[in-house]
């Protein structure tokens, strides 16, 4: 898997097509999940993509601190099924996360993490703080790096 990383205005149209269409195969058809998955922050975001033979599997969104939570902040992360047993999750993570420490030296990093994925995360240097909550009717989990 081939990672490139463009801000908003870098995206070519097909990209965000694919992105766009990847985003709603996992959050809103497969996960059963009716929500507005434009929020008027893709603008502000680096976009971590995942390409496979010319194609995105794999992708995340990156936040500059202050932009989505106090922290920089991942977010949107998401792996179409047939790249999940491949290990691209943990690929664009540590990409993601590389590239937010390149770009913002000794910061915290927070993610909203869906809570079946909470070891994931925690293998990755994450760890929960507070308390389970529902975001779009999805238990989440709030953790930090």
């Amino acid at each position: 898997m081939e990672i490139i990383i463009k801000t908003f205005s870098e995206l070519t149209k097909k990209e965000l097509y694919e992105i766009l269409r990847l985003r709603n195969e996992v959050f809103v058809v497969e996960q059963n999940c009716a929500y507005q998955d434009l929020d008027d922050k893709d603008d502000k975001a680096l976009h971590v993509l995942g390409q496979n033979e010319a194609s995105i599997i794999a992708y995340a969104r990156i936040f500059k601190p202050g932009d989505y939570f106090d922290n920089a902040a991942i977010g949107r992360v998401v792996v179409a099924k047939e790249g999940r047993k491949l290990g691209y999750g943990k690929q664009i993570m540590e990409a993601t996360i590389s590239e937010v420490n390149q770009r913002f030296p000794n910061s915290t990093i927070e993610l909203s993490a869906q809570t079946y994925l909470k070891k994931f995360y925690s293998d990755l240097g994450f760890s929960s703080h507070g308390s389970e909550y529902l975001e779009d009717g999805i238990p989440h989990v709030r953790m930090i790096k």
